[in-house]
């Protein structure tokens, strides 16, 4: 790689952008996308803001571990908020989880830095090559993150040393072993496909005519728990918190009435979007949950409530900085806001399915065992994936752990009553 007056190495520009990401996440506690978004617009090529996303993921998915293995090569502990310490992250992330050459690494890794530091950063990293060090086979979890999840947390971990395959939701179901020749992959569920990471989703066969759409595993099990409509008149559904629409196409595809219900005007957009490039109908509309009201009841009411969302740290690794005991106080109590007041909108022999895409049991089971008013309708293992079993109240929770050999899966909670 060659370097000008007036022009920085090629993939320096990336790594700037990864490094304003992961400074955002950890100093001021901002979403890996919302980092993402601002720190990637002076990048040109969608090679380069990928390059930086992927940079700045695997430095949050393994921080501790790069840091153990900048601390074994320092004299003196590089503060936290040192400069050396946050480029080394990103140059360890790229030569140990990326496969970017150390040369490659160096060139474009020290240019962030300036002076002093800038050899200090060679020297930590050219020791740790010669030394041929490697990261564990899976990335250990923050303290505090691990403290949470107690017995739980080695097997999460393990889920979350590669980002995830991709899911899609099949518009018909019956069609499932068509798409699987047609796509080349695995389903684990009538109308659901997996697909190796790495495709580029608009290319894909079936995008065009809105065959399929993008949606992990675990989060297709939600409306499958609302199941299909009773009689052949269908009935009324509510899918509340609706973007980006995955459940409500889900319902619609059932041939439930949907109404898709979502705060934010440019994410029920994409609700919309995807309606139409699925041939799906709902009727979206704009508005709080916590105090709209709605003129008539509802057959079915499914809460994909506002959480954490820890459960995604497989695609998300920044959860496992962000999230504290505030975060999760918030959200656990803005759910409970949500569940009450769903419940008054269900007719008489109504469904209700609340889950969340959180590992927290103050979002999860915290929630469920607090429900009064409604009758417990236990899930059946039939109902799920093979290998994800209900608890023994009839709740279900997976985790980043679960299913390994097929891929894994996101962390959700989920539970269903009968009014």
């Amino acid at each position: 790689m060659t370097q000008s007056k007036d022009q920085e190495p090629t993939g320096s520009a990336a790594r700037r952008a990864a490094l304003r990401m992961m400074d955002a996440v950890l100093r001021r506690g901002e979403t890996l996308d919302n980092a993402a978004h601002a720190a990637t617009q002076g990048l040109k090529s969608r090679e380069d803001k990928a390059l930086a996303r992927a940079l700045a993921s695997e430095g949050l998915r393994w921080l501790g571990d790069l840091d153990a293995l900048i601390d074994s090569a320092t004299n003196q502990i590089l503060p936290e908020d040192a400069k050396p310490r946050a480029v080394l992250r990103l140059m360890l992330a790229g030569w140990l989880r990326l496969g970017t050459p150390p040369h490659a690494v160096v060139a474009t890794g020290l240019d962030l830095l300036q002076g002093g530091p800038r050899r200090l950063a060679h020297g930590v990293f050219s020791t740790l090559v010669r030394r041929e060090v490697t990261l564990p086979e899976a990335p250990t979890l923050p303290e505090r993150a691990a403290q949470r999840w107690g017995a739980a947390g080695e097997r999460i971990a393990a889920g979350l040393a590669v980002p995830p395959p991709l899911d899609l939701t099949l518009r018909d179901a019956a069609q499932t072993q068509e798409w699987a020749q047609r796509l080349g992959g695995v389903s684990l569920m009538p109308g659901h496909m997996r697909l190796a990471r790495g495709h580029a989703v608009e290319t894909l066969d079936g995008y065009g005519e809105g065959a399929w759409w993008v949606q992990d595993l675990a989060a297709s099990i939600p409306a499958r728990l609302i199941g299909a409509p009773a009689g052949q008149g269908g009935g009324r559904a509510l899918d509340l918190c609706a973007a980006p629409g995955g459940k409500t196409m889900q319902l619609a595809a059932m041939g439930w009435d949907v109404t898709a219900l979502d705060l934010s005007p440019k994410r029920l957009k994409l609700v919309d979007d995807n309606l139409a490039r699925t041939g799906l109908r709902a009727h979206c509309v704009q508005g709080d949950a916590l105090v709209w009201e709605p003129e008539e009841r509802f057959d079915a009411i499914l809460i994909d409530a506002p959480c954490t969302a820890t459960g995604t740290a497989r695609r998300h690794p920044d959860v496992l900085h962000r999230i504290g005991p505030r975060q999760i106080e918030e959200m656990a109590g803005i759910q409970q806001r949500l569940i009450e007041r769903a419940a008054q909108w269900l007719n008489p022999g109504g469904r209700l399915v609340y889950a969340v895409c959180s590992l927290e049991r103050a979002e999860g089971a915290g929630q469920a065992a607090g429900v009064t008013g409604l009758i417990d309708e236990p899930v059946s293992a039939q109902e799920l994936p093979e290998g994800i079993v209900p608890t023994s109240e009839g709740w279900v929770r997976t985790d980043p752990g679960m299913l390994q050999e097929a891929g894994g899966l996101d962390g959700f909670f989920m539970a269903r009553w009968r009014k």
